[in-house]
Parts: structure tokens; C-alpha cells; sequence
């Protein structure tokens, strides 16, 4: 049998894209396309898994009807197969089998419950069966079963690149829930998780940042497996897509939260705030709901630097994780510019955290490398444990001149990332580039962090020589006294006094 490849579900499923097209809004189609391509998935492991134990074990009952025997059960109303024959009342269907699938499987409690097949969004009644029966069919036609992809991770790589079209399809909305991956590739080599760590991201999204840091430490030789990964995520339909995004990579046991990670912080241990390794997010940028109102009385203590101002709560999510990492835990978080330089209650919290000498380093980013936004950012690593030679002291990289231009969106090369962390490792100076700063210097320019204070970045002016202007000065002194004589000869001629 031909194996499953990257190209033949990337078709598959935008096939079921162009089924929906039309029918709803493009912003909508994730929640039907991942949550069937989730079903198909979890419905065809099962079987194949129940299969196996069959012809091990030569107990049909056991196989395909002990829970005990399989990750993730999956019951017969839940079936694949028995979905595709339905041909009536498709969404209450798939809806039915959604639900007893959470009912019996406690990990995957509320995953599915977000999306609504039987929506009258897809139309009356007999649309929304035809509509349904298309993409039950469109996904009946690939196998899902792990001796059939060509590649292990090829599920999860598939749904990466899926949630990425849908991101940079909502535009603005796409950026709520997800990063680009040359970004979260960048900020996870700068922080270097290991084996071992815990490992957090308090506005989740799509999980993009966690399932990064897992890669790193594979591609670095130890087992993502024993990392304990953790998130919260307030939106409960991006909730969904991350624990469906966990699952998929084969990381079931990732702790992802659901809530607003500022009024009510889920990552607790006997009410306490856990403590993590590596915290590493893009928070909203500049939201101005993010929950002002309840920071006074914070019972975790996360603002004792200061309270951010009421419509802008970029600081808010900074304070957040810096008080959720340990005392020898790393912080890496992208943020707007003006968290940089922005003065009054920010400003008070920007110098506190430089007093305390938790800032390593502030790195400028391309322009329009998120969906949705031009808006320039910057990468700040915060370092509860410095090390020596780097205490009292900052690394201003301006990286904003390099990268791939692109017509929607810019991207960061490997060049561009290598060089990035490069200078960071070296912690050195680099023309034009990068400049370690003392602390003294920041603390001279009122703790203002805005790069170009810090990194000359103008193109050297051409030296002139000085003797060299003085001749050709002289030349075309000669040449205008040649050119005039000859004119006053000319009036002369004709008769003119000059």
C-alpha cells in the first residue's frame, strides 16, 4: 500500500477547505478541519492498535473492547467507520461520537466539545448533512494509521502546517493564536531548555513555543519525553487546538490550562505559583483589558515592581513570568517596542527589573514577521542566574536589517537566527550589530531600553580628502575662467561690450 506523505494529507485537507469555502467564514474552517482530522487520527490508531492485540492475543473482545488496552479508547459510536455510514443528521453524529470520546477518555475532557458540528452556521439541515458528508468522505480517503505515514511525526507536522495557514489566513486573529516557527525557533535556541526541565507558556496559543522547546532538546540528543511542558490559554477553542496539537506530537501528558492567565493563574501547586526552568511566550501586545482591576490584590504577588497601566498590560505578562521562574530559570518573551522605552508606571518597572539585574538581553526583530501586524518587536531574555561575566550588564542585538522579505509577512533565515544566538552565546560586541552595555550606561539613559541608544546602526560616512577637493576645486575654477573667456570673446565679435 503507498504510504500517507506530507503532500497527500496537505491535499486531503485542503480539499476540505474547499468544501467549507463559502459556506462559512475561512476563520471558521479550523475548527472542522483539525477536529475531523483529529477523530480520523485517534479512530485509525485505535483500530490499528486492536487489530494487533487481536492477532497477538487471538481475543476479539479484549482488542476492541478493554480500555485498558489502548492510550486512547475509542468506542464504537466514535468509530470512523461508523461515522462515514451515517448519512442522516451527520453533525449530531459526529457531535455524539465527540462527547463519548471525551466521556471515556479523562485526557481529552473538553477538546472536542468546543466545536459544533451539528452549527446551523453550515446551513439547514440538508446542506449541513451534504456538507458534512463531503468532508467525512474527503478524510475517509487517506489512512491515518501509523504503518501507513511515510514519516512518524507526519500527523503532527501536518497539523502544524495546517494551523499556520489558518493563522495567516484571519490575518490579525491568526496572530492571537499563533507565532511563526522561525520565531519560536529563535527564542527556544536562546534559552536552551534540556532534559528534565519544566518548561511553560502562559498564552499558549496553538502550543507552539512547548512543541519547539521538545524538538530542541531532540535535535540536541535527549528525550522530549522527559520534559515537563505546561500552558494556559484563555480562548477555550485555541485551548483545544493546543492539548489536539500535544496529542498529535505525542506528548499526551503536556499540562495545558484553561483561563486568563493574569485574573486566574491555572500552573498552581497547593495554591502557590508553580516555579518552571524556561517561561517563554508572546503575550496579545498592548492589550488593554488584561485585568487591571484585580492587580492590587493579587494574592501571588506577581506586581511588587509595579502595576502596568490600566489599557496597556505588556508588563503584566512580563511580572507574570517573572515570577513563575525559578531561581536559576531563564525568561524569553517577544514584546511591542514600546515596552523599551515607555515611561510613567512602565518605566518604574522596566528600571526595577534592571536594577535587579534580571535583564541579559534586548534583541530588535524584523519588521512584519507576525500575521496581522507591521508592528516592529523585540525579544527580551531575562536571566534569574547569570552568569558572572555577564552580571550588571546588557546585550542590545539590532536584528531588524536582516532577513527574507516576503509579500504578506517577512521570515528569518537560518543565517539570521544562527547569527542572533551566535552573538548572544559569545555575549560579545559585533560593529554595527550588537554592543554589551554596563548597567551604568542604561541607568545614565533613565533605564531606557530602545536599541538605537545603544547600536549604531548608520552607515559610515565616506572620508573626504580634503587636498584631493581642493584640487578638483581648482580645476573647475580653470575650466569656468576658459569657458567664460571664450564667451566674452564671442559677445565682443557680435559686438557687445563686456
Amino acid at each position: 500500500m503507498t504510504k500517507t506523505t506530507f503532500e497527500t494529507l496537505k491535499t486531503i485537507t485542503w480539499n476540505a477547505a474547499n468544501i467549507l469555502r463559502g459556506s462559512i467564514d475561512s476563520a471558521d474552517y479550523k475548527n472542522y478541519i483539525l477536529g475531523l482530522l483529529f477523530l480520523k487520527r485517534i479512530s485509525d490508531v485505535f483500530e490499528e492498535e486492536a487489530e494487533r492485540i487481536e492477532t497477538l492475543t487471538g481475543n476479539h473482545d479484549l482488542a476492541w473492547n478493554d480500555r485498558d488496552e489502548h492510550q486512547f479508547f475509542v468506542p464504537e459510536e466514535a468509530r470512523w467507520e461508523k461515522i462515514r455510514k451515517a448519512t442522516k443528521e451527520i453533525g449530531v453524529a459526529l457531535d455524539a461520537a465527540s462527547a463519548r470520546l471525551e466521556e471515556v477518555n479523562s485526557t481529552l475532557e473538553g477538546v472536542l466539545a468546543s466545536i459544533n458540528f451539528n452549527d446551523a452556521m453550515l446551513g439547514e439541515p440538508k446542506q449541513r448533512d451534504t456538507t458534512l458528508a463531503k468532508l467525512v468522505q474527503n478524510f475517509s480517503a487517506v489512512s491515518m494509521r501509523n504503518s501507513d505515514l511515510a514519516e512518524p511525526d507526519l500527523i503532527g507536522s501536518v497539523y502544524e502546517y495546517l494551523i499556520e495557514q489558518f493563522a495567516d489566513d484571519a490575518g490579525k486573529k491568526g496572530g492571537e493564536f499563533f507565532t511563526p516557527p522561525r520565531v519560536r525557533e529563535l527564542i527556544v535556541a536562546l534559552l536552551k531548555p534540556a532534559e528534565g526541565m519544566r518548561i511553560a507558556d502562559p498564552t499558549v496559543g496553538s502550543g507552539g513555543f512547548l512543541l519547539e522547546s521538545a524538538r530542541y532538546v531532540a535535535h540536541h540528543g535527549g528525550n522530549p519525553k522527559n520534559l515537563s511542558l505546561y500552558g494556559q490559554e484563555k480562548n477555550v477553542g485555541t485551548w483545544a487546538i493546543a492539548k489536539m496539537n500535544m496529542l498529535l506530537h505525542g506528548l499526551p501528558d503536556a499540562d495545558i490550562r484553561k483561563g486568563d492567565t493574569i485574573r486566574e493563574p491555572q500552573l498552581l501547586d497547593a495554591g502557590r505559583l508553580m516555579r518552571f526552568d524556561r517561561v517563554v511566550a508572546k503575550p496579545p501586545f498592548s492589550l488593554a483589558e488584561w485585568g487591571h482591576e484585580t492587580a492590587k490584590t493579587d494574592p501571588h504577588g506577581r506586581f511588587a515592581f509595579g502595576i502596568p497601566p490600566r489599557t496597556k498590560g505588556d508588563f503584566a505578562f512580563i511580572l507574570h513570568m517573572v515570577a513563575t521562574v525559578n531561581e536559576h530559570g531563564m525568561v524569553g518573551v517577544v514584546v511591542p517596542h514600546g515596552v523599551l522605552f515607555r515611561g510613567g508606571a512602565e518605566g518604574a518597572i522596566r528600571q526595577r527589573l534592571l536594577e535587579e539585574d534580571l535583564v541579559e538581553a534586548v534583541v530588535g526583530l524584523p519588521p512584519a514577521l507576525f500575521f496581522g501586524t507591521g508592528i516592529p518587536a523585540a525579544v527580551l531574555v531575562l536571566n534569574r542566574d547569570k552568569p558572572v561575566e555577564r552580571k550588571e550588564k546588557v546585550l542590545f542585538v539590532d536584528a531588524s536589517r536582516e532577513f527574507e522579505p516576503g509579500k504578506k509577512q517577512n521570515r528569518l533565515r537560518d543565517e539570521d537566527i544562527a547569527k542572533i544566538v551566535a552573538t548572544f552565546d559569545s555575549f560579545a560586541g559585533v560593529e554595527k550589530y550588537a554592543r554589551v552595555v554596563a548597567m551604568d550606561e542604561v541607568a545614565g539613559n533613565d533605564w531606557n531600553l530602545n536599541i538605537s541608544r545603544y547600536v549604531d546602526t548608520a552607515p559610515e560616512e565616506e572620508a573626504i580628502d580634503v587636498q584631493a577637493a581642493i584640487r578638483e576645486l581648482g580645476e573647475l575654477e580653470a575650466k569656468r575662467d576658459e569657458v567664460r573667456a571664450r564667451l566674452d570673446g564671442y559677445l565682443k565679435a557680435l559686438g557687445y561690450e563686456v
